[in-house]
């Protein structure tokens, strides 16, 4: 904004680092030969613009290290930003509240916009209109009347902190979309959802728990950035929350809040909430912009990425629901040091499911997942950066699942066996999701090896692994029993089944899957009695 200080304090950055500075406006002057009132008097803005934009572009791509202050209005234009970011600069918005910036601009009438007018609401028009877009910048730091050095201080220690979010892309023919990684991405938001929906309103999903730690982060960035919250629905935390009552609930909510075709519906919490909230934006008014907002680590590492919806049944798991890919996914990393150790533990069996189908992963796992599970930053944004990339490459090979073998289907690593177990305990408390998919990744290697496809020693591996990151390794292990006959039941209603007949991955080695039609169901019976099932 007029009087921020970006001349000021960009001349003592550029000295502190020793490093050139410049200013926009007076290299577009250099460049057009004229002053900047004349060319937008001669040219009209939009030509200004796109010397500004091209100015910009020149400065900042040219392979030297240089601090640049633009003018107010260029970060406000969305193609110069564009052109900002595809530099890979780093753009720091320093943020004056309306006192400061009105003693700093006091007898400024030299400024056109000044001119006969009165500062403060030219001030107040400016902010309206231009701080929801200073907020995509990658910092913000606000200023104060502190003096010019102190500032430069903390914008050169901000900047040098910088750590910028990993970012990949599912690469889809249509609607391709990013997938950010970081600390600290639920306060940016809306910044970066705002470069991907046209409106600026707001439907939120989340659950009671979740809300409690991580909406009002997520509130502050979508404010900052313009949106405007029309709806909050909040679900009960847990499996159960995936069914035709919440799902009804959560859709008439977003509809009471008449929501257009340009509202973007953001989900905020683990799988439970990203499959109900991702329904709803897939069937409300036929489709509206989704955002994920994943939680806790079995979302971040897998279901928040693919664009796989639904609600459960009493028929089996994820029986009702549809193809919808998000627009974004914003994976907070800091919101893992806040799960249950036991929620963390349930999504690391998403992990060491890509691990197995991945290879290399799995070593990785072996030998860093018990410091994942002690809290170890590092190992956990490598733990999701890793099962992002995988499964953002099988997703754009085959993204509605048609592949007859191999492709996405092979994501499902565990699951039929885990599927079977959740809905036998009703998914409640007894048995979470990761939970299940871990036996379930004990139960596929034993099947495995019994049919001879992978080497004797997987299922031990794969179990003891299980044990080690603190998760229940086998059926015998949870605090009830089970009928063979009637998990078997299951796994023909399961959605993988062909003509009522059992379909499984397996393995033949780490990064070697495949998919298995026609199991005989006598070998699942004696492996199922062999756990401690019963008829």
């Amino acid at each position: 904004m007029p009087g921020a200080g970006k001349s000021s304090i960009g001349r003592r950055l550029a000295a502190r680092w020793g490093i050139p500075f410049a200013d926009a406006d007076s290299e577009i002057e250099a460049a057009a030969g004229l002053p900047i009132a004349d060319i937008f008097a001669r040219y009209g803005e939009a030509e200004f613009r796109d010397l500004e934009r091209r100015v910009i572009a020149r400065m900042l791509g040219g392979g030297t290290p240089i601090v640049l202050a633009t003018g107010g209005g260029a970060y406000a234009d969305a193609r110069t930003r564009e052109a900002v970011r595809a530099t890979g600069a780093v753009a720091v918005w320093l943020k004056c509240r309306l006192p400061t910036l009105l003693r700093r601009v006091a007898g400024r009438d030299h400024r056109p916009m000044f001119r006969d007018a009165d500062p403060r609401e030219v001030l107040e028009r400016l902010m309206e209109r231009r701080h929801p877009l200073y907020a995509e910048a990658d910092l913000a730091l606000l200023c104060s009347d502190e003096h010019p050095d102190v500032t430069t201080r903390r914008v050169a220690e901000a900047v040098e902190g910088f750590r910028p979010p990993a970012r990949m892309q599912v690469a889809l023919a249509r609607g391709a979309y990013p997938i950010l990684v970081g600390d600290g991405l639920l306060r940016r938001a809306g910044a970066e959802i705002a470069q991907r929906v046209e409106g600026r309103r707001a439907a939120i999903v989340t659950d009671q728990s979740v809300a409690r730690l991580h909406l009002p982060a997520l509130r502050e960035g979508l404010a900052e950035a313009g949106f405007q919250v029309t709806a909050e629905a909040m679900l009960p935390p847990g499996e159960a929350s995936k069914s035709w009552a919440e799902y009804q609930r959560v859709a008439e909510a977003v509809l009471a809040a008449r929501a257009d075709r340009r509202t973007v519906l953001i989900a905020l919490g683990g799988g439970v909430v990203g499959d109900l909230a991702g329904f709803v934006a897939a069937s409300v008014l036929r489709g509206l912009p989704f955002v994920q907002c994943p939680t806790t680590l079995l979302a971040q590492v897998d279901s928040s990425v693919g664009g796989k919806t639904g609600i459960n049944t009493s028929h089996g798991k994820n029986l009702v629901g549809a193809f919808h890919q998000p627009k974004l996914v914003l994976a907070d990393t800091a919101t893992l040091a806040t799960l249950p150790p036991r929620e963390l533990r349930a999504g690391w069996a998403e992990v060491a499911k890509h691990g197995l189908l991945q290879g290399p992963l799995w070593d990785w796992c072996e030998a860093d997942g018990a410091a994942a599970m002690q809290g170890d930053r590092a190992a956990l944004a490598h733990a999701v950066l890793e099962s992002c990339k995988l499964k953002a490459a099988v997703v754009a090979e085959d993204e509605f699942e048609t592949k007859p073998d191999g492709g996405r289907a092979l994501l499902n690593l565990g699951h039929t066996f885990g599927h079977a177990l959740e809905a036998e305990c009703g998914y409640g408390a007894m048995l979470l999701h990761g939970e299940a998919v871990g036996i379930g990744l004990g139960l596929a290697a034993e099947l495995s090896a019994r049919l001879g496809l992978c080497g004797q020693e997987w299922p031990g591996r794969v179990r003891e692994h299980l044990r080690e990151v603190g998760l229940p390794a086998r059926i015998a292990e949870l605090p009830r029993g089970f009928s063979a006959e009637r998990l078997i039941a299951r796994m023909r209603a399961d959605k993988k089944a062909r003509d009522g007949a059992l379909r499984f991955v397996l393995m033949r080695d780490a990064g070697e899957c495949l998919t298995a039609d026609g199991v005989a169901e006598d070998a699942v019976r004696a492996l199922l009695r062999d756990e401690g099932c019963s008829e």
